[in-house]
């Protein structure tokens, strides 16, 4: 039978991408970790993970699990701090997020955040991250909601929550489904659909220029629905995160995903706030939030 920790040591390894990483943030044995995604797989009648040599990689199951393991760490989290006690907390705080963010990872946290601390008022803005940055440095902003992939100003410490995959996405009935492995060399035969919000086009460059091959662009857009409606309706072929994954395009029609032969590095989503500064108690319990719904959180000093 499933239990908390089945949850808690499923979400560290889809986290970190690897039993080894989640054994030592969680302080056990890769053997456990192992024994308790088996017990998963068992229960629920379906593979989670498929390895790979970079790591553990999720499958479609494993996705799904995922967003409902997040939901139940969620859960137990506001059960173990009773609503008398967090409706005590008040304050005021400012935040800064991408529009990724805040269109595909934010708002379920805001309205957990929101019903738990009735008292803690939160005001968001949408910026760029140059605009994020600044905002940060300057004071503006108390913290931000990132994609920490993107961040490297030396002023700013961040925390990543979650690496989000990048997959191939192909409309139903793709040749490419047809095919064992799929690498970069296959993807540069089809018409390519290139994403250029929050710098999605400077990261699907670089690791296309790390490989011989070139995508064959034939759309540009800042519109994540139109990238989606001209895969699903056989126009072109992207890689793009599982966070802004969908599986239907809003004509209704079905998007497929495929893992990369290639190693394509995840899409880091998590927090930022000014190198230095002293948090409130208000950012604490922002912090604090996320940290307990994620488990296993990175802090870095950008390079």
């Amino acid at each position: 039978m499933l239990n908390f920790r089945h949850v808690k040591y499923f979400v560290a390894t889809a986290n970190l991408g690897q039993v080894s990483r989640a054994a030592r943030e969680l302080s056990i044995s890769q053997s456990a970790i192992t024994s308790a995604i088996k017990e998963v797989e068992a229960e629920i009648g379906g593979r989670l993970f498929v390895r790979t040599a970079q790591g553990m990689e999720l499958t479609d199951t494993g996705r799904r699990f995922l967003a409902a393991s997040h939901r139940i760490m969620a859960s137990v989290e506001e059960a173990l701090h009773p609503a008398d006690t967090a409706a005590e907390v008040a304050g005021s705080l400012t935040i800064g997020a991408s529009y990724t963010v805040l269109g595909y990872f934010l708002p379920q946290h805001l309205e957990r955040l929101e019903r738990r601390y009735p008292n803690l008022r939160i005001h968001i803005h949408e910026l760029t991250r140059e605009m994020i940055e600044d905002n940060l440095i300057t004071g503006r902003l108390d913290m931000a909601v990132v994609l920490t992939s993107n961040i490297s100003n030396p002023e700013l410490t961040t925390e990543t929550l979650i690496g989000s995959q990048r997959r191939l996405w192909v409309p139903a009935g793709h040749r490419l489904l047809d095919l064992d492995s799929v690498g970069l060399q296959d993807v540069a035969e089809h018409p390519y659909i290139m994403l250029t919000v929050d710098e999605a086009a400077h990261w699907t460059t670089r690791y296309w220029s790390a490989s011989p091959f070139r995508p064959n662009v034939r759309l540009r857009t800042s519109s994540i629905e139109a990238v989606r409606s001209t895969v699903a309706n056989g126009q072109g072929v992207t890689i793009l995160s599982d966070m802004v994954y969908r599986p239907w395009s809003l004509e209704g029609r079905r998007i497929e995903t495929i893992i990369m032969r290639e190693r394509v590095p995840a899409m880091d989503v998590g927090l930022a706030w000014r190198q230095g500064v002293e948090l409130t108690p208000a950012m604490r319990l922002f912090r604090t939030h996320f940290s307990d719904v994620y488990q296993t959180p990175q802090s870095r000093m950008p390079r």
